[in-house]
């Protein structure tokens, strides 16, 4: 009896232990401070925080597969930056579809709706690469689904709206999230997203440059980039001592030759997708009696001559492996320029990516999204520039759309926004994304064009420009 009493005492002492245990793990309050609410996340470290302004910025890692569907096969840190507002405000979720600045910044979305801004760098872009690297899992389902598990991660942070934003393959990479995780996001904007569908099928690009700008500026465009050609040679020696005197090497697309083509073959569509019709004012206008040196300063300066070397190419690798495998890439004609000029034409993505990395083309990838956008796109809005050459091939909206707008900034570049808009349509624009978002005002909701930016415009913090990647990458 004793031995029974003395084993039920202590048990019962053993349970209250417990029991006092389990209310003192219940009673610790949960982290209050945003920074340590972030770092509680499984899988999420501080790489560096700065000061800003009105709001907290966190460069942050982010643990994640490197394959999605079989999570167990490997993993690798993912580059993230948070701008903090407040946990009440709306969230907007960006990517550039390449790194991720470790900068403050805000894009026009955020801006809108005085929100945070969760911003994620895509994956395989350094430092964000598994390795070994095994390229087969860069694709845009995986990169969506690194997305999803982002917002999943983050929306108990942040339980307001959230709305998915980028701008060029920043902007397709959003719709593409939307395509494939339709539930997670309350609206998106995507700003001069190419859609190529039939990558074989360019011919919409060889109609825009027809009719862009003004014939005067097209003249003058074409003729340099036909001198360029003319003058292959000796502008080809000067090109073979500025890659010496830059350590710059050509194994990747071949042969100096070959890179002095591409980047000669870009310039007008270069022009057009960063410049403005006023511009045209800087291009030489007698180009067969130019100097050796305004032709050459004028290509370098749209173009780029280190945009194929090597050095230039590699930061790049996945956003030409994944044009050669999923996203394709415009092939355009010169009409305007002999044929005995030409050696090798608008080059394949495959002569950007080293050959040890295998490439094979998916066409059913940008069909599969673009009818997905025609028949279930809701609350999308995508905004184009009128002279921007990857706009010839947009998203469009069919019968099954709802709540979404394609929309077209006149005069306006590869930088397109909703500013930029016609008063009736970027007021409009505004109010949706406001209400989107969950923060417009019955005064807005009533009546569109009394929607403005809820936070004021910073010059340090607001981007408007294009993001100026070389000509021919989205």
């Amino acid at each position: 009896m004793r031995k029974a009493l003395r084993w039920l005492l202590a048990l019962t002492v053993f349970l209250g232990t417990l029991s006092t245990a389990a209310t003192a793990t219940a009673a610790q309050p949960e982290p209050t401070d945003i920074k340590d609410r972030l770092l509680a996340v499984p899988g999420m470290s501080l790489v560096q925080e700065k000061p800003y302004p009105g709001y907290r910025y966190f460069v942050l890692a982010y643990t994640q597969p490197v394959d999605h569907r079989h999570p167990d096969r490997g993993t690798f840190q993912q580059r993230i930056t948070v701008l903090h507002r407040d946990t009440s405000r709306p969230t907007v979720f960006y990517t550039s579809g390449y790194n991720v600045s470790t900068t403050p910044s805000r894009r026009e979305p955020t801006q809108i709706v005085d929100g945070n801004q969760v911003s994620l760098e895509y994956r395989f872009f350094t430092p964000s690469r598994p390795a070994p690297a095994d390229w087969s899992k860069l694709d845009i389902w995986q990169a969506a689904s690194d997305q999803h598990r982002v917002y999943e991660a983050l929306k108990p942070v942040y339980g307001g709206n959230w709305l998915a934003t980028g701008g060029s393959k920043g902007g397709m990479t959003a719709t593409y999230y939307e395509r494939f995780y339709p539930h997670d996001m309350d609206g998106v904007v995507a700003y001069v997203a190419p859609n190529d569908v039939v990558n074989r099928e360019d011919s919409a690009y060889d109609r825009f440059f027809t009719r862009v700008g003004t014939r005067e500026c097209r003249d003058r465009l074409n003729a340099v980039q036909r001198e360029a050609l003319v003058r292959r040679e000796p502008l080809e020696k000067r090109y073979a001592q500025y890659a010496a005197d830059n350590g710059y090497t050509f194994a990747t697309v071949g042969s100096l030759d070959k890179a002095y083509e591409a980047v000669v073959l870009d310039y007008v569509w270069g022009f057009w997708q960063y410049s403005l019709l006023k511009d045209c004012d800087t291009v030489p206008a007698d180009a067969a009696h130019a100097t050796d040196d305004a032709i050459w300063d004028s290509v370098d300066t749209v173009s780029g001559f280190s945009a194929y070397t090597d050095q230039g190419l590699e930061p790049y690798t996945p956003y030409y492996y994944q044009a050669g495998t999923q996203l394709g890439a415009p092939t355009i004609h010169f009409p305007y320029i002999e044929r005995k000029l030409l050696r090798y034409g608008y080059q394949p993505p495959r002569n950007f990516v080293p050959r040890s990395i295998p490439m094979r083309f998916q066409p059913d990838a940008m069909r599969d999204v673009d009818t997905w956008v025609r028949r279930h796109a809701r609350h999308m809005l995508f905004v184009y520039g009128q002279n921007d050459p990857w706009g010839a091939e947009r998203f469009r909206l069919g019968a099954g759309a709802r709540d979404s707008y394609v929309l077209t900034a006149p005069g306006m570049n590869h930088g397109a926004n909703v500013a930029g808009l016609v008063a009736e349509q970027k007021a409009s624009a505004t109010a949706r994304i406001l209400a989107w978002a969950g923060v417009a005002s019955p005064a807005v909701l009533a009546d569109p064009s009394a929607a403005r930016p809820l936070a004021r415009y910073d010059a340090r913090l607001d981007v408007r420009d294009a993001e100026c990647e070389p000509a021919l990458r989205p």
